[in-house]
């Protein structure tokens, strides 16, 4: 992957007993860990009282055995991982976001980003609202708080935020009694729930949070849903169902997603074999081998090795031990990374016309290192494939590419982008072709097209809070 940064993750567990309640969602936020790496947190309930840790880095970083045994045993948790779309890299915007106010206290994690969340924060801090955190994360929770003074419930407060927020967001708001789950009308980013063997339910971003903790998949939230958890067992409000076309993002399915997961009844894994099996026919190369861009780009390769009959291999080879390039906070730190990220496999690239593939290019910067490892490794050409169409437009839901400024290919064309990473060719899955991935019809592909689903927000770079000019 060149360049394009993570989602966040959420999980929450509601149980009709109390119980060890932190350590379940540690593990389910270990396989959300693909989806934000720079902060992560976990907030426990207990008969009401809200217990809470959370910091910069990675889960097993964050959560020492000291720390997970130091939170109580509840009946309701909720964690989060981080990567910073809205708001910078530091201690206080990291979540879940806790807060109390007359009608109790509430905890909320968040996954996505809103469109209009320049235009409500400042009407919050015109109406004197004091912010702790420079996360739109921030904006939500005021907002609920706000309607629950005025609400008889917590899920009619939320539902009330629902008519006023615009863009992507999945939500887990944790009340003294009830755990509330939301997806946004328009389904942008994937929420689904489970049971737990002892009759807990859990929700998650992804599918494989569920497996990883030994929980049963009952299904998705349908965009515009709400679940509510509570003693009276689950509750689902559709009030907010079919009012949007669904635009569930398509990069999910290219890139964020873990491959193992299911999004909406479609196999993410398959997913990517497809667009690999298409790009193969719509740009084939002369070449011996076919390799992946660990991680994301393998299962396209495999698509790319079976549609073309070139045979699939292992040319590059991923430290697992190291956080993700985009991590870095600037280019010349990233570029470094990538030789201790990955390493080329010499004797099955040497001497050899090498496809590569991978899942998009973005800046173009990592993918030019790429191909540079494997030119020192022997391989005498290398075609670089892309499984998705150019990135020529900003995203406003999540993606931390806020401005065309970086991004390569509205700048030059494949053949010159092939030259600046020194590859012999390049070719991307053309926007065409998507339909042909048999998916639900309805993405949000405004990445490519730049047709958005919302209105544009005025105010797009991602630290606009901390730059922000007091008048």
């Amino acid at each position: 992957m060149s360049g394009l940064h993570e989602e966040c993750g959420i999980i929450g567990i509601y149980s009709p007993d109390k119980a060890p309640l932190a350590e379940t969602v540690y593990y389910g936020l270990y396989a959300l860990q693909h989806r934000g790496q720079e902060g992560c947190g976990i907030a426990v309930c207990e008969e009401g009282v809200i217990s809470a840790h959370r910091d910069i880095g990675l889960v097993g970083e964050v959560f020492t055995p000291s720390v997970l045994s130091s939170l109580p045993q509840g009946n309701m948790a909720v964690g989060h991982v981080r990567y910073s779309t809205t708001g910078g890299n530091e201690r206080r915007n990291c979540q879940p976001i806790v807060v109390n106010h007359m009608k109790g206290r509430m905890a909320l994690a968040h996954n996505g980003n809103l469109s209009n969340a320049a235009e409500l924060r400042r009407e919050l801090e015109l109406s004197g609202a004091i912010f702790h955190t420079t996360s739109d994360t921030e904006t939500i929770a005021y907002m609920i708080t706000r309607q629950r003074l005025i609400t008889s419930s917590i899920e009619e407060a939320v539902m009330r935020v629902m008519d006023i927020i615009e863009g992507a967001y999945s939500l887990a708001v944790m009340s003294p009694t009830k755990l509330i789950a939301v997806r946004d009308p328009f389904g942008f980013r994937p929420l689904c729930f489970g049971t737990l063997p002892d009759g807990s339910y859990i929700i998650a971003s992804e599918s494989c949070a569920l497996t990883a903790v030994g929980a049963t998949f009952v299904r998705d939230l349908e965009p515009g849903e709400m679940l509510v958890f509570s003693k009276e067992g689950v509750t689902s409000l559709r009030t907010h169902c079919n009012e949007k076309p669904r635009r569930t993002c398509i990069f999910e399915y290219i890139y964020f997603a873990r491959p193992d997961s299911v999004i909406d009844g479609i196999s993410v894994h398959q997913a990517r074999l497809r667009a690999g099996r298409i790009l193969a026919k719509r740009c084939p190369a002369d070449a011996d081998i076919v390799i992946g861009v660990p991680d994301s780009g393998l299962d396209a390769a495999l698509g790319f090795s079976q549609g073309s009959g070139i045979p699939y291999g292992i040319g590059l080879i991923k430290n697992k031990y190291i956080a993700r390039t985009f991590i870095s906070p600037t280019q010349s730190s990233r570029t470094d990374k990538v030789r201790i990220k990955l390493s080329a496999v010499e004797s099955e690239v040497r001497g050899k016309r090498v496809v590569l593939v991978d899942d998009s290019i973005v800046r173009g910067t990592t993918g030019g290192r790429i191909v540079s490892l494997l030119r020192e490794a022997g391989a005498k050409e290398i075609h670089f494939r892309v499984s998705a169409p150019p990135f020529l437009h900003p995203c406003y839901y999540g993606t931390d590419i806020d401005s065309e400024d970086c991004l390569v290919a509205c700048r030059h064309t494949p053949e010159e982008i092939a030259k600046m990473m020194g590859a012999d060719s390049l070719g991307y899955l053309p926007i065409t072709e998507l339909g042909e991935l048999n998916l639900h019809s309805g993405c949000c592909k405004a990445c490519f097209s730049g047709k958005y689903p919302t209105p544009v927000p005025k105010e797009v770079h991602k630290d606009k809070y901390e730059m922000k000019i007091q008048e």
